[in-house]
């Protein structure tokens, strides 16, 4: 066997062993990021249940506000039936602003916003919001690894090569962004 024929064996199998490597990884990396979703998935869907029982005892408070309760639970159930990622993250955020408006009726009602129940719920809603917030941050840096390793040279050529596509970052609407305006 000759010199040059076993360097071209040696880089061949150098060659295979990092396509492996990086193939690996990128599995690795695109199973994280789903799992991460389904951590999302799960705290959301806690918040989506917590909807119904706030939207009752709200009810008994301000029944002249019809259209903003049936608005929540409306966005609830697109929530609840939302079947792709893309659908899940578009109604998530139409979650947030009908639960948004929801509390907002506890100002206009000082009795509701003493009642037990609706203090209980508030509080549950906030603890829930919370660990969205630290999920989104774990999902969105997953989502980071994930989408780096996949255009960096030459992991990319992996990526392509095995059809790894992107995952979208769990952002928030335009409307949430805006600092909200505080009277006294």
């Amino acid at each position: 066997m000759s010199k040059e024929f076993l360097i071209i064996i040696i880089i061949v199998v150098i060659i295979v062993i990092y396509c492996i490597m990086a193939y690996n990884t990128l599995v690795k990396l695109k199973n994280r990021v789903k799992t991460n979703w389904a951590q999302i998935d799960v705290v959301l869907k806690r918040r989506a249940d917590l909807i119904p029982n706030l939207v009752e005892t709200v009810k008994g408070y301000a029944s002249h506000e019809k259209e903003t309760l049936e608005n929540a639970i409306k966005a609830r159930n697109t929530y609840v039936n939302a079947g792709t990622l893309q659908d899940q993250l578009a109604a998530s955020n139409e979650l947030n602003q009908a639960l948004s408006r929801l509390m907002m009726l506890s100002e206009a009602y000082p009795d509701l916003k003493a009642n037990v129940n609706f203090i209980e719920l508030q509080k549950e809603l906030t603890v829930t919001e919370d660990k969205i917030t630290y999920a989104r941050q774990f999902y969105n840096d997953s989502v980071n690894k994930y989408i780096n390793k996949t255009e960096v040279f030459p992991s990319v050529i992996i990526a392509k090569l095995f059809g790894f596509k992107p995952f979208a970052y769990f952002e928030i609407q335009e409307v949430d962004k805006e600092v909200p305006k505080v009277k006294f």
